[in-house]
């Protein structure tokens, strides 16, 4: 930490107040999770399964809320069907037979829960006895376009090859309908599987409609974007053990109220971040130069549970890899070693400049604040210049207002903005 204040003060940190008047960012920031998400879900009793999902689903087909229904092993919706979920409804994931539920290209999930009465996809053990990576994870494959040399590419792990390729040029398709869902203790890792993450989007097209999901307790990635374009709005992620966002293969899209609340105890070996994002994938080519993935985060809050006790368990907030381009608007990090960590792609300042863009935000951080592979690295945090930060690292309890609750976390910040530091 005192290396990182040192660095902040000797090259741009000025101890400079904003404007009265500038955008307060910490104003009413977690009312959109209220009512529907459950920071419990280890606790909450469902009713028993009554219905089994057939594994192939080849015709259009609707879940009701009348029956409670066990997804065990792989369930694929193929032949353009239409699986249609009504709000209220529960499906437990067999944690015996673990699978996942996978939409293929030209099918469509259709699964519009409300604020009352959302959509649960859970663990099919008792309460009090699940865990993360009881069960696979839904999958959604799409038409629109990917930044590979073929524009289209293969979902990889254990899935049937006939139904693993996404992508293409159907980029206004609307692919799925997602609202009001909750997705509970996925990403089952048996067996060498892989991106058995709690939502996985391939080749999204922009007419989808993603709108306040919650995964939680994921055994890997949370959300992963792999391509397509979409603008995605009111996601959480709590307490996932890898990434909590994933984003690749030119995925573009603006991304508006983003929450992931880490816990530095819950990580995976090869590193955790609440942003992973990968401009292209190297084992694929790329179609262009610049069609790698770029996105437009705004309102969202970035949080590590994490105190002067453990914060040395934590990793960067942001993995930037391949080029990849993120802008960071009205945000909040904190409890993360940096804000963000770029790969070797990252050659000099000037192209730091041009690839990762934050302003108006907040960061509390124990680190240097911007980790990169090339050296010298004389003035990287020129980067997250007309940001607000912490001189100190400061623990969570002390700087939010009710960052453990078990019902709605909240993240407003205790002191008022004018009592933190800017860069200038």
């Amino acid at each position: 930490m005192k290396l990182r204040c040192a660095l902040i003060t000797s090259i741009l940190c000025s101890f400079l107040f904003f404007n009265t008047t500038a955008q307060d960012f910490n104003t009413n920031d977690g009312k959109w999770i209220k009512g529907w998400a459950n920071f419990t879900p280890n606790s909450t009793e469902y009713p028993e399964a009554d219905e089994i999902i057939p594994n192939i689903i080849t015709e259009d087909t609707h879940l009701s809320n009348s029956s409670v229904y066990l997804l065990s092993g792989d369930v694929y919706v193929t032949a353009n069907a239409i699986l249609s979920i009504q709000e209220g409804t529960v499906i437990r994931g067999d944690h015996e037979n673990p699978g996942k539920l996978i939409i293929t290209k030209g099918s469509k999930l259709i699964a519009v829960g409300s604020e009352a009465y959302p959509i649960v996809f859970t663990s099919n053990k008792a309460s009090k006895s699940r865990a993360s990576g009881d069960w696979g994870g839904i999958i959604i494959a799409g038409s629109g376009k990917v930044n590979s040399v073929s524009g289209n590419s293969v979902i990889q792990g254990k899935i049937n090859p006939q139904y693993a390729v996404y992508g293409g040029n159907k980029h206004e398709e609307q692919t799925t309908v997602l609202k009001y869902v909750r997705i509970e203790f996925p990403g089952n890792k048996s067996m060498g599987s892989e991106n058995n993450n709690g939502l996985s989007l391939y080749g999204i097209g922009q007419a989808s409609i993603v709108d306040h999901i919650m995964v939680s307790y994921s055994g890997q990635d949370s959300f992963s974007f792999s391509g397509g374009q979409n603008n995605i709005t009111n996601v959480l992620s709590y307490k996932a053990e890898d990434d909590d966002f994933q984003i690749s293969e030119g995925f573009k899209g603006d991304l508006d109220h983003l929450m992931a609340i880490r816990h530095p105890y819950i990580n995976s070996p090869k590193g955790s971040y609440a942003i992973e994002i990968d401009g292209y994938n190297k084992d694929q080519g790329f179609l262009k130069p610049n069609a790698v993935s770029d996105v437009a985060i705004t309102n969202s809050t970035f949080v590590n549970l994490s105190d002067n006790s453990n914060y040395i368990h934590t990793a960067s907030a942001i993995s930037a890899t391949n080029s990849a381009l993120v802008y960071l608007h009205n945000s909040k990090i904190s409890g993360f070693s940096n804000v963000v960590k770029f790969d070797e792609s990252y050659t000099s300042l000037a192209v730091l400049e041009r690839a990762f863009k934050m302003d108006n935000s907040f960061f509390n951080i124990h680190g240097e604040g911007v980790e990169v592979s090339y050296k010298p690295n004389t003035g990287v945090l020129n980067i997250l210049k007309y940001n607000r930060f912490t001189k100190d690292f400061v623990s969570v309890d002390k700087l939010f207002e009710d960052p453990n609750s078990k019902t709605a976390p909240k993240f407003q910040l205790k002191k008022a903005m004018n009592n933190y530091m800017v860069m200038q």
